[in-house]
């Protein structure tokens, strides 16, 4: 086949050139640069301020000089040297004890042991009923023991100068929980003859059923008015608040009830 014939390689195969002359010549380049610099930065322009070397200094503790004498005093009086030394002098102390014979305390008192108690078996027959919760014991008054009762009562405050002491009506109230209720508040409506004609319910005693009760009793309380007070057409409304002190007069009840009339 002739060599005109072959297709051309797809690769150069040719080898490379060499590129050492390139490479000295950037070398050369870059010192003649670096040279320029310093000769620019260092001797053209100079640093304009130049940090001296700090001076030797040496301190000599002369005779004529006061602080010196002072400080050779301070030496002799305080006698630096013997808190490094090693040597215990003859005038000190020796560190050992002295044989001390030790006896701890319980050797002295003798703690008084307490009897543990027998252990009693208990050897009767277990019940069959099935555990259930405790019932709280009902707390009865004795209304024969003197001192003992006291009746459930309420207080008004600021009452005008036309109306004095009230008068409870005989009402009987019953618990609906087992727990003991807190002082109830209402806000009430007083006219001139002392009847109440509103009220409505500011702090709560924690019952609601014992709560309306309460309203009830309020409702039928009467206050007394004075002879020699001065009378209005009937339609004047003193506001006013009434707290109700509970007394041992509530009746324990299972199940809610309403309110009992007097």
């Amino acid at each position: 086949m002739n060599a005109s014939t072959v297709a051309p390689l797809v690769f150069s195969w040719a080898p490379p050139r060499k590129r050492r002359r390139a490479l000295i010549v950037f070398l050369i380049l870059s010192l003649l640069l670096h040279a320029l610099c310093f000769y620019i930065f260092q001797i053209v322009y100079p640093p304009t301020v130049a940090l001296m070397p700090p001076p030797a200094r040496v301190t000599l503790i002369s005779p004529d000089d006061p602080e010196s004498l002072a400080l050779l005093r301070w030496v002799e009086a305080e006698d630096p040297a013997l808190t490094t030394t090693t040597q215990r002098l003859s005038e000190t102390k020796s560190p050992a004890l002295p044989p001390v014979q030790h006896r701890p305390f319980y050797a002295s008192h003798q703690p008084k042991l307490k009897i543990h108690p027998p252990v009693m078996p208990d050897l009767s027959i277990p019940s069959s009923a099935v555990i259930g919760p405790v019932r709280l014991p009902q707390m009865k008054a004795n209304a024969s023991a003197p001192g003992l009762a006291r009746k459930t009562t309420a207080n008004f405050a600021d009452l005008p100068a036309a109306l004095s002491d009230p008068i409870f009506a005989d009402f009987r109230f019953r618990l609906t929980r087992p727990d003991a209720p807190a002082n109830a508040r209402f806000r009430v409506a007083i006219d001139e003859r002392g009847t109440i004609r509103f009220c409505f319910l500011i702090e709560s005693s924690g019952d609601p059923a014992l709560d309306e009760q309460a309203r009830t009793f309020l409702q039928l309380c009467r206050l007394k008015t004075k002879e020699n007070s001065p009378g209005t057409n009937g339609t004047a409304l003193f506001w006013t608040t009434a707290t109700i002190l509970w007394g041992n007069d509530l009746a324990p009840s299972s199940s809610p009830s309403t309110n009992s009339s007097p």
